[in-house]
């Protein structure tokens, strides 16, 4: 039997995790579901996806939006995106890079 594709991990992830897989691991740092040290390397597609749509529940409960989360959780989301983005832009991540300018 083939093995299983394995995740990298977030700290690991290409564009300094800037992606949709490492969004679900920040948001589930921030959430509680998981610890922010764990960073899901070696986790196989199944976890990752029921990690999804544990993060998924959680933000159903705020009407998926920040300003509507408490505002200590707030902070932590701030404090866990803000240097996620700093982060990434350290390592050469540019958002910008793949908008396309409309004519």
């Amino acid at each position: 039997m083939k093995d299983q594709k394995r995740y990298v991990g977030i700290d690991k992830e290409i564009n300094g995790g800037m992606t949709d897989t490492g969004k679900i691991i920040r948001d589930a740092w921030v959430f509680g579901l998981i610890p922010e040290t764990e960073t899901c390397e070696g986790w196989v597609v199944q976890g990752l996806e029921d990690l999804w749509r544990k993060v998924n529940l959680e933000w159903e409960k705020y009407g998926f939006r920040v300003a509507n989360l408490p505002p200590e959780m707030q902070q932590k989301f701030m404090r866990i995106h803000d240097a996620a983005i700093n982060q990434a832009k350290q390592s050469g991540w540019d958002a910008e890079r793949d908008l396309i300018d409309e004519v």
